[in-house]
């Protein structure tokens, strides 16, 4: 049975790389509209401080009782204090976070409105962000924390929100490392596949994979041939799988057919938000666990059907996923 592999995903350690975010939720009771413009007017409630970006996916390893080096960039800036806090809170080990005086930490505040539903509602997302590429002194200092650690670690997870960390340059050195010390190498490339060529497995999105193939997609036959065209053209040595939401989704083999992992009925969606920082989390502790590849998307399918049901990032733990493999969440 698929439950017996969960406990699997436990005791690994992985180094988690990429653009780190501090998500900032100011929620409100909505009491009146505004007289200066058509918006509703709040009255502040409470403020949580969840991490976001490359962080959610350690959060999510940690959570499945495995360990996290986080490795990223943060200002010197309260922000950035607060998510090496919120990071350290979480039992994620923060020896790779790096200080750059040069830019902000990146922040996604959202203003939530509590309107008497099960979550509170979005109202508006101010980010706070620099979008240049990381100095040469700062990517200097990335490559000699991964030499450091690397041998200690399992897998590598690069997760690529596009804000500057991930330099090719910074991906060819880590490639080069993984390779060398045969640590499995896994990325969400978020639809920026080229950098990652020869990588272990690569997860995208359907309209990441639509934009990178120029071309729609909507069969299950149309996904399997996208799946295996993306896994031949960056020749990858595990797989390639793109996520469908309820649609489920496609599984690439090397040189191997493609195949439909379906996704669990979830009727109570309310946010998408994180569910796919989970679903790579869980496929690379799968793949570090040796669960054969088919069995590990399905189990990132469940994790992820977990997450769409919370406002915001969820770490579904070893306990929930076992529940939603059974039926009983």
């Amino acid at each position: 049975m698929m439950s017996q592999a969960i406990p699997q995903l436990a005791g690994h350690r992985i180094l988690v790389i990429g653009d780190l975010i501090l998500d900032e939720y100011l929620i409100g009771q909505a009491t009146r509209m505004s007289r200066e413009a058509p918006i509703p007017v709040l009255e502040f409630e409470t403020r949580r401080l969840i991490p976001g970006g490359a962080a959610n996916p350690a959060a999510n390893v940690v959570a499945l009782n495995s360990q996290a080096l986080q490795i990223g960039v943060i200002g010197s800036d309260s922000a950035g204090t607060n998510l090496r806090q919120v990071l350290q809170a979480k039992g994620i080990d923060t020896q790779g976070l790096i200080i750059d005086a040069g830019r902000p930490t990146t922040v996604k505040t959202r203003i939530m409105a509590q309107m008497g539903l099960r979550f509170p509602q979005q109202v508006a997302r101010l980010d706070t962000l620099s979008r240049e590429s990381i100095s040469e002194h700062v990517e200097r200092r990335i490559r000699e924390i991964i030499h450091q650690h690397i041998t200690q670690a399992e897998a590598v997870l690069l997760s690529d929100y596009h804000i500057g960390l991930l330099t090719p340059s910074l991906v060819q050195t880590i490639r080069h490392l993984a390779q060398q010390h045969e640590v499995l190498l896994t990325a969400d490339a978020q639809g920026h596949f080229d950098k990652y060529s020869g990588f272990t497995l690569v997860k995208c999105n359907a309209d990441e994979a639509r934009s990178y193939l120029r071309r729609n997609l909507q069969t299950h036959q149309e996904f399997a041939n996208a799946a295996i065209e993306i896994c031949r053209t960056l020749k990858l040595t595990g797989g390639m799988v793109i996520t469908r939401g309820a649609d489920g989704a496609t599984l690439a083999l090397r040189d191997g057919p493609a195949i439909h992992c379906p996704a669990p009925v979830v009727t109570d969606v309310y946010d998408t938000v994180g569910a796919g920082d989970t679903a790579i989390a869980v496929l690379t502790l799968a793949a570090a666990a040796k669960i054969p590849y088919p069995e590990g998307v399905t189990l990132a399918n469940y994790a992820s059907g977990i997450v769409v049901r919370r406002v915001g990032n969820y770490t579904p733990s070893l306990e929930e996923l076992t529940l939603a493999v059974q039926d009983k969440l």
